[in-house]
């Protein structure tokens, strides 16, 4: 009777306030996802996380220290990957970030290549950029890493210290021009000695990405690691 009544409750609930996935809209789905099967099953994956010398890897090969690299999803324009991306950044969907960074947790988990992982640290925005968006989305997909990975985010270990313009269209050295002097560790004695995952929400030129964790690598014996929710594909 009991078990009824509860199913019927949550039958009622549903009705008045619809969970539904966040990419078809469909109402199809667990309560505790934010994604149907069908959206899940149609998601890019580049399975990068099972092998070295993945394309990830290769962005930073001779430019920076990297044990290991990965990014979960290609990134298209007009895809379903850039809308739950917009969402991510510009919806104020934390709930969909939070379960995006458990499914890279799952991948990242299948594989020793990320094994020994310490801590995570988010990529940082310009805290005028994190006030009006509310959060920082980098944090919120590192949180939801760490609730299946278990290992601590670590947060104002590196700050961002002005906007930039966008890399697309710019020269190796044009980018690097553009991103110098936009991060500083602010606690290297944190993260000496440890093996830390940065995570990113898109690599696009791997600029941002290789200017951060070349401000990390300042840390004495650190082993520095990056997954990314995606890569963009053309």
């Amino acid at each position: 009777m009991l078990l009824h009544t509860k199913t019927l409750l949550e039958a009622l609930l549903h009705l008045i306030f619809p969970h539904l996935c966040a990419g078809c809209r469909s109402d199809l789905l667990n309560r505790d996802h934010q994604l149907c099967l069908e959206c899940i099953s149609s998601l890019p994956e580049t399975s990068f996380h099972l092998h070295a010398d993945n394309p990830v890897e290769r962005i930073f090969w001779g430019r920076i220290p990297v044990t290991v690299a990965t990014a979960q999803y290609y990134f298209t324009k007009e895809s379903m990957m850039q809308h739950l991306v917009h969402q991510l950044k510009y919806k104020g969907n934390k709930e969909l970030g939070f379960y995006l960074g458990t499914l890279m947790a799952q991948c990242l988990a299948e594989t020793n290549r990320f094994a020994g992982i310490d801590a995570l640290v988010p990529m940082p925005l310009h805290p005028s950029r994190e006030r009006k968006r509310g959060y920082n989305q980098a944090t919120v997909l590192c949180e939801g890493i760490a609730s299946i990975l278990q290992v601590p985010v670590l947060q104002q270990i590196i700050i961002r210290n002005h906007h930039t313009e966008t890399q697309t269209h710019k020269s190796r050295i044009e980018r690097w021009q553009n991103m110098e002097g936009s991060f500083t560790l602010t606690n290297e004695a944190s993260i000496e000695g440890k093996h830390i995952l940065l995570v990113d929400d898109v690599i696009t030129t791997g600029a941002t990405v290789e200017a951060c964790a070349a401000e990390l690598l300042k840390a004495k014996n650190l082993r520095l690691s990056i997954a990314a929710l995606c890569i963009t594909h053309k």
